[in-house]
């Protein structure tokens, strides 16, 4: 234990600004409140950074979210928060989550705990002071590490040494970590990609398909959650290369026909895609000629944001043959009429799904990445009164036929124009 600590903290001074020590999230954030409050509220209180922050820390990543474990029962971390004057919410208060709030920033703090019953889906739990006992819970080795806030590790399943090994494995027995929640499947799959350097377990292999259709128990938005976080991990585009994973995902999500272009998408824009969103990169595994994509977002009931974006693209992929479709003028349209992140939407669409390098286009993108979206220059009242004109319906399809002129026009347009409309 007390190599890994040096070895990891000689390296501090080789971290990047984004990738922090324990210490310096101490410096950085709030955090030092909570454990401060925590361990003071009676003799046996005591924190803990457990689970993602703590393995991304150890593997030298930028990370968000910052989780903490405590020996505190609920109702005693409430109480410690209120005579703290610190603000909370009881996020999941039944399983033992509370989420402070410490300027504008969220600490999800969770009391130790213990399975009683499982069904797959959602467990009952027992509130217990052992750390052991809420280890044993987790799924997997490299989520069960613990760090004080000087980054003094507890490591009682060896995860430090998976995570140096790049080696994936469930906390006891395999079959029961899955069958206590299958949402487990799909993170075996993200972690895999993201951590792993060796080759599957071929028992573990057979019992997450002995057990996939336990997956249907869960709620859609586990499973949109859980995929949001593959998708727009730095390891995804990888997913081709590993038929193993491939098949669990697609076994999970059928719908995602189009896996197939993350090898083309690897090779050719890699960069790229990682700085799009899941929104972006959905779209372009479930959009083809049939109706998949609709069904998807039914499916899983998507947001109204999520099925706007996605609807819009696969219309511009129905009109991509449609040599008028990336068109400047049709662009200029997009770029007005529904904002710029749709209009650099579709251009990326486009180019991510073609087969080779489309110069026109890429050449059109630089053009409206820098441009800022214009105001419209004719006005309603001004030639109202230039025009002697009344207000009506119209006026108004004028405005609306002029605006349509001047944004084809590469937004502009002539005196003659605006003084034909209005007197003719």
């Amino acid at each position: 234990m007390k190599n890994i600590l040096t070895k990891f903290f000689s390296q501090k001074n080789e971290l990047s600004s984004k990738e922090i020590s324990f210490l310096e999230i101490t410096k950085t954030t709030k955090v030092s409140e909570l454990f401060n409050v925590i361990s003071n509220y009676n003799d046996q209180g005591e924190i803990r950074y457990v689970g993602g922050c703590v393995r991304k820390i150890l593997n030298n990543e930028k990370f968000d979210d910052i989780d903490l474990a405590t020996n505190l029962k609920p109702e005693e971390v409430k109480e410690c928060l209120k005579n703290n004057n610190i603000d909370f919410f009881e996020t999941g208060i039944e399983h033992g989550t509370i989420t402070a709030r410490i300027e504008e920033r969220n600490f999800e703090i969770t009391s130790l705990r213990k399975d009683v019953s499982t069904d797959g889906r959602r467990a009952v739990v027992e509130f217990t002071n052992q750390w052991m006992e809420d280890s044993l819970r987790r799924d997997f080795t490299i989520n069960s590490i613990y760090a004080d806030k000087e980054g003094n590790l507890f490591d009682p399943n060896d995860g430090v040494k998976d995570l140096e090994n790049g080696k994936i494995q469930f906390i006891g027995d395999p079959e029961k970590r899955v069958k206590e929640d299958y949402l487990r499947i799909l993170r075996y799959v993200r972690f895999f990609l993201n951590y792993s350097r060796q080759e599957h377990n071929l028992n573990v292999i057979k019992i997450i398909k002995q057990n996939i259709n336990g997956i249907v128990k869960l709620s859609k938005e586990r499973l949109i959650d859980e995929l949001k976080k593959l998708v727009i991990s730095n390891r995804f585009v990888e997913i081709s290369e590993d038929k193993v994973c491939e098949e669990i995902i697609l076994l999970i999500f059928p719908q995602l026909k189009n896996i197939d272009i993350l090898k083309k998408l690897k090779k050719n824009y890699k960069n790229e895609i990682l700085k799009k969103d899941f929104i972006f990169f959905l779209s372009l595994l479930i959009i083809d000629e049939t109706d998949n994509s609709e069904f998807f977002l039914y499916k899983y009931n998507m947001s109204n944001e999520a099925k706007k974006r996605i609807n819009f693209l696969k219309d511009i992929y129905d009109k991509s043959n449609d040599k008028d479709t990336f068109s400047k003028n049709n662009l200029q349209k997009i770029f007005y009429f529904q904002g710029k992140s749709y209009l650099l939407d579709a251009i990326d669409f486009q180019l991510f799904r073609s087969n080779k390098k489309n110069n026109k286009l890429l050449e059109l993108k630089k053009y409206f990445e820098k441009l800022e979206k214009p105001n419209f220059p004719i006005k309603a009242k001004i030639v109202m009164e230039k025009y002697n004109l009344k207000e009506g319906k119209e006026l108004g399809q004028k405005l609306k036929y002029l605006e349509n002129l001047w944004v084809e026009n590469s937004f502009n347009i002539s005196e003659k124009e605006v003084e034909n409309t209005f007197l003719s």
